[in-house]
């Protein structure tokens, strides 16, 4: 059809909204979520979660066992050799402190971005940034043979005027990682001050239920800690803006971090001469591939408590997916940096270096080069298909599958560049010893034993924040409006 000239140009059909899918299944009302969650708390843990337990607990301390041998014993019972000093140890190191990247990203920059799918996760994934940043902290110490100078690290005068060393990228981790640690801790107990206080007037109400003496000091017990770490939280109006002020400083603080933690990590490699770590693509490179491995491992966690504890109708199939979507992103730009690695190599005309790489794909470790290629690259594009990542146990398996590709990534970077110097008579061949095995292990074991009492005595997803998003707390919806939840299940 033909427009005169001058003629405006009149909308007449409206176009489509976007339907999406709740955050909350079947319209649950907003007592119903405060049930679930903290039902987990207030009644008792499963036979599996004592088996686990204590599982993860025996775990653990055959690590730190294992740790007292190699102090009193020596850095020689590891499997370093003379050209790979760095072994397993740095190798655990960069791993742990990746995966504690999933969970500043979803608190803090989803946040920023007013992502609200972000509400059943954030809890689960703060937590578990602060458990791999303790498993990663154990390594550097541990490394440098000698761990009562440890200190030595951190940049502390003394009388000796022995002062560390500012240009040593070891100097700077430690300023990165505490920094880390410290803000991922108060941004995660931020969160949890007015979820604490609802356990706290939970437990003042059921304290009437309490039939022995036994029973009413473990509620006053529990109430006096509750009450102390909600910090007199009320519920009111100045409460909640100051909450609202000092959350949106934490992730603002958060957000840099997430960036600057993995790339000065990277520095530890990039700073050298070494072919295969002098490159400039290793800080985005660490950060794509920490996002990446940190997501994985929240998917690996919360897929089984999903299950476990009834909580389908909160972690819905729609966080699955959007998760597995930002696997996919990160995954492909991993994959990137993979084949611009070789790019560069070849590029650059420098023969170490791009033997270097060809020894990666090719030489004696060719197997783990590709076991990374292919947990890494490979399996997140399934998640193209829309079965693959809204069906629980494919994403499982497909989270186990880059939580191993990403050590297998850190270790082709560590070893795989050390083995082979610039001179044949100095090549070897590295191959870990027990000592090394069983203390990453046992490093499991730790993680699973935090995670495990964050399970039993804190509140895994954030209760308040999943209200909010629920059409109930909108005044502008019918929900919202009505006395009762309409055409859905109430907690009645």
């Amino acid at each position: 059809m033909s427009l005169e000239a001058g003629q405006p140009v009149v909308q007449t059909t409206t176009p489509k909204e976007l339907v999406r899918e709740p955050l909350v299944l079947n319209n649950r009302s907003l007592g119903w979520i405060t049930n679930q969650v903290v039902g987990i708390i207030e009644g008792d843990m499963p036979k599996w979660w004592n088996i686990a337990f204590v599982v993860s607990a025996l775990l653990a301390m055959m690590s730190f066992g294992y740790i007292g041998y190699l102090v009193t014993t020596g850095v020689g019972v590891w499997g370093l050799n003379h050209p790979v000093a760095w072994g397993w140890a740095i190798v655990n190191f960069v791993f742990w402190i990746g995966i504690g990247h999933a969970g500043t990203l979803i608190s803090a920059i989803l946040f920023l971005l007013r992502q609200k799918w972000r509400t059943s996760v954030n809890r689960t994934a703060e937590a578990m940034t602060i458990f791999a940043v303790v498993c990663a902290g154990i390594f550097p110490g541990i490394h440098v043979g000698r761990i009562w100078l440890a200190w030595w690290l951190f940049p502390l005068p003394n009388a000796n005027a022995i002062w560390p060393q500012f240009r040593s990228p070891l100097l700077w981790d430690v300023f990165a990682v505490s920094t880390y640690f410290t803000v991922s801790l108060l941004f995660w107990y931020m969160g949890l001050i007015p979820d604490l206080a609802t356990i706290r007037d939970r437990l003042r109400k059921n304290a009437g239920q309490c039939k022995t003496g036994l029973d009413k000091m473990i509620n006053k017990l529990k109430q006096f800690l509750y009450g102390l770490f909600s910090m007199g939280w009320i519920g009111s109006n100045r409460h909640w803006r100051n909450y609202e002020k000092a959350y949106l400083l934490l992730a603002g603080l958060s957000t840099p971090l997430v960036l600057s933690v993995h790339s000065i990590v990277s520095f530890d490699f990039a700073v050298s001469q070494l072919p295969g770590w002098h490159t400039t693509i290793f800080p985005p490179y660490f950060v794509a591939g920490a996002v990446f491995s940190g997501f994985g491992m929240v998917l690996t966690l919360m897929i089984p408590m999903r299950t476990i504890f009834n909580l389908e109708e909160i972690i819905t199939i729609r966080h699955l997916e959007l998760m597995c979507k930002v696997i996919m992103a990160t995954g492909t730009i991993v994959g990137y940096a993979y084949g611009m690695e070789f790019f560069i190599a070849w590029y650059g005309g420098n023969p170490y270096e791009l033997y270097a790489f060809k020894n990666r794909a090719f030489g004696p470790y060719w197997w783990s080069y590709w076991i990374m290629i292919s947990c890494n690259v490979i399996s997140p594009q399934l998640f193209w298909f829309k079965w693959c990542r809204r069906t629980p146990w494919f994403i499982f398996v497909v989270s186990i599958f880059v939580n191993i590709g990403m050590w297998f990534e850190r270790f082709v970077i560590v070893v795989t560049s050390l083995h082979r110097d610039y001179l044949p008579s100095s090549w070897g061949y590295y191959s870990p010893t027990q000592v090394d095995i069983l203390t990453f292990v046992g490093t499991f074991g730790l993680f699973l034993v935090m995670f495990l009492l964050f399970i039993r005595y804190l509140p895994t997803i954030t209760i308040f924040e999943v209200k909010a998003v629920t059409p109930q707390a909108d005044p502008h919806t019918v929900e919202g409006g009505a006395d009762k939840v309409k055409g859905g299940v109430t907690d009645e």
